[in-house]
């Protein structure tokens, strides 16, 4: 089974990486072997933008078909019933600045992407057995700006209807289901979108929870294949 992890920086995935004594194949490539399983974990960089670009030239290089891919990082988060350090399942996420203004209105484009593209039942096999249900599910957005202006968390909030938010995830999925590629993806809270105030993050516990997921969800699939 080939297996990909997309991180949008090395230290959001360090501990998986420490804790499998991944190689490094190239500066933002890692890999893993692991019985009948390959992972490869690519550093994406920050924002859609450096996302949809490395992620394609990574698939369009690669002579592997990647049977599940898994986006990981941290996320802002708009819910304050979701603790800081908790780990989430975005099911679906959309690009919430595409679209274009008509005076006070703002008219979205139809961008929304679902998670669940299920290739012959295998990816919801899949979840079943690492009990991904265990995780809240959640709505994301994807932005290029992080929110930390009162008046854009309400209205962004009005827009999107968001639980939270992240710079990749849309792309992410974009990309994936694009080439076919069976994904997934799964954040930690790191803080609450509210005017910048990094005192009150717990970027370290989301990071060690999230990395925490992630090794149980790998332990989950190597016991199913």
């Amino acid at each position: 089974m080939n297996i990909l992890i997309v991180s949008a920086t090395e230290a959001e995935i360090a501990l998986f990486i420490k804790k499998r004594e991944a190689n490094k194949i190239s500066p933002n490539l890692f890999q893993i072997s692991y019985q009948n399983q390959i992972i490869d974990i690519l550093i994406s960089g920050i924002g859609m933008v450096s996302t949809s670009y490395h992620l394609t030239k990574h698939l369009a290089l690669t002579n592997k078909k990647y049977d599940l891919a898994i986006n990981t990082g941290i996320a802002g988060c708009f819910d304050r019933n979701i603790d800081l350090g908790e780990v989430v399942h975005v099911v679906i996420d959309s690009f919430p600045e595409l679209g274009a203004e008509d005076g006070d209105q703002f008219i979205p484009f139809e961008t929304r992407i679902p998670l669940h593209i299920h290739r012959g039942g295998e990816l919801k096999d899949t979840f079943e057995i690492v009990q991904i249900g265990n995780l809240k599910n959640v709505r994301g957005i994807t932005v290029n700006t992080v929110h930390g202006n009162e008046k854009s968390i309400e209205r962004i909030k009005r827009q999107s209807n968001a639980d939270v938010e992240s710079m990749e995830g849309a792309a992410f999925f974009y990309c994936c289901l694009q080439e076919n590629i069976a994904c997934v993806q799964i954040r930690a809270i790191s803080n609450y979108v509210e005017r910048r105030n990094k005192e009150a993050w717990k970027t370290d516990l989301a990071i060690q929870n999230l990395n925490e997921a992630i090794i149980r969800l790998m332990e989950g699939i190597e016991r199913y294949f």
